[in-house]
């Protein structure tokens, strides 16, 4: 049955191709979003840039069509502007007057009342879902970049087979026919009695590890399986593009940090090491940083400069000196990313969790050839009001990868970083 699905400005600038991830319904945008939409165009960073982008496609849409009536799109569904002159419903007394939000409920009401087809609220506002179905409103919210986490997302698969663990010992790989059709590519296999292998990039057959837990980045070792295989992942050439979530004091930070000072410094197999983090603040804002790029990053770059002082202490470099004088290292600000190339770099990005997908589709677009790009980031630990553990740009990612065999994934799940942190992340 063909729907209503009334869409809240958070929605169309969460995802500008979400008109197209509705089938064959019809899309309503009350006339306030436009308003919404139009007051968010001038803000600087990802935001504006999305609130600009869904203005362009509107009015790629207009040109085919008068709006207000319905114009259709390539799914087989309408998008139309909804405005009306006047209201045979009315919002409870006790509802402020002149707030989008209380509009859209308004318009929402309205077109229910008016339209026999049924009409649901869409938004990614948990606040204005809950008014909503107080106010009778069926709604929901964006499901179409959720991604549910699951065993698959873990980067591992484990066959406690005696038989299995005997073959691969004696021959050094079996085929993945032998085992279970179907394991994607790169995926970690654990036989138990600590003998681990890995699906090869063609997902043919299992292979042993090129790591071990004697081998060591800048006098950082694994410390237990995931970081083991973390490190194999990490220090794959072929291997393009790492997801890595695990929650906090987990190592992915400082295992990514050690390997790209291997790879950058040590091997000299890319030009330089790239680091960047989304400036979301966790709590209240500090407000504007004087200074130069660097010295207004370096609030929210301080826990990189912390595992790099790590680092360097464990190599004997004065920390001050190198971050000085090297060109091997670099701080990207992700709000000037648009529009750039980045080849032959080893790029680093930390709190991915609080990118939308769109977000990440944009940095991944921009990594040139020779390049490698780790996402890291602890999907429960979330900063970004819009976003969840399952709609998040890091397990959004992680799941379109999932089989891809340019892509390697990881959720590292022991904290090494003290025991008092690991236990804080599991109570608290």
């Amino acid at each position: 049955m063909v729907k209503n699905f009334v869409l809240d400005t958070n929605v169309l600038v969460h995802d500008p191709d979400c008109l197209e991830k509705f089938e064959d319904n019809v899309l309503i945008i009350p006339f306030p979003v436009l308003e919404e939409i139009d007051k968010l165009k001038s803000k600087p960073g990802s935001l504006g840039q999305r609130a600009r982008q869904m203005n362009r496609k509107l009015d790629e849409i207009r040109n085919n069509g008068d709006i207000t009536k319905g114009v259709k799109l390539n799914s087989g569904g309408f998008v139309k502007i909804l405005i009306f002159n006047d209201f045979n419903v009315t919002l409870p007394p006790f509802m402020a007057e002149h707030y989008k939000d209380n509009a859209i409920l308004l318009y929402t009401l309205e077109l229910k009342k008016r339209d026999k087809k049924p009409t649901i609220l869409v938004t990614k506002d948990i606040n204005l879902r809950v008014k909503a179905d107080v106010l009778g409103l069926e709604t929901q919210d964006y499901l179409a970049d959720k991604v549910e986490i699951n065993e698959i997302l873990s980067g591992v698969k484990e066959f406690n087979d005696s038989s299995l663990r005997e073959t691969f010992v004696r021959i050094g790989s079996i085929s993945i026919r032998d085992i279970e059709p179907g394991l994607y590519p790169n995926t970690f296999v654990d036989f138990g009695n600590g003998v681990y292998g890995r699906v090869d990039p063609e997902g043919k057959s299992v292979v042993k590890l090129s790591v071990s837990m004697e081998t060591s980045c800048w006098g950082i070792y694994p410390r237990n399986r995931e970081q083991l295989f973390a490190y194999e992942l990490l220090l794959d050439d072929r291997i393009k593009f790492i997801s890595m979530p695990g929650i906090a004091g987990t190592g992915k930070t400082l295992l990514s940090l050690a390997v790209g000072m291997r790879k950058v410094v040590d091997e000299k197999l890319y030009e330089r090491m790239l680091v960047s983090r989304p400036v979301i603040p966790m709590g209240q804002d500090i407000g504007f940083l004087p200074g130069s790029q660097e010295e207004k990053m370096k609030p929210w770059m301080q826990p990189i400069y912390d595992n790099l002082f790590l680092l360097f202490t464990n190599r004997h470099v004065d920390p001050d000196t190198f971050l000085k004088r090297s060109e091997k290292l670099g701080i990207e600000v992700l709000g000037y990313i648009r529009g750039r190339s980045i080849p032959n770099q080893f790029m680093i990005i930390d709190e991915a969790q609080n990118l939308t997908p769109h977000e990440v589709k944009t940095i991944l677009t921009r990594i040139g050839e020779e390049s490698k790009i780790i996402l890291i980031g602890d999907p429960y630990q979330i900063d970004n009001m819009y976003l969840d553990t399952n709609s998040c740009g890091l397990v959004y990612a992680a799941s379109k990868f999932i089989s891809h065999p340019l892509a390697g994934h990881i959720t590292l799940v022991k904290g090494e970083r003290s025991e008092l942190a690991t236990a804080a992340a599991e109570l608290l």
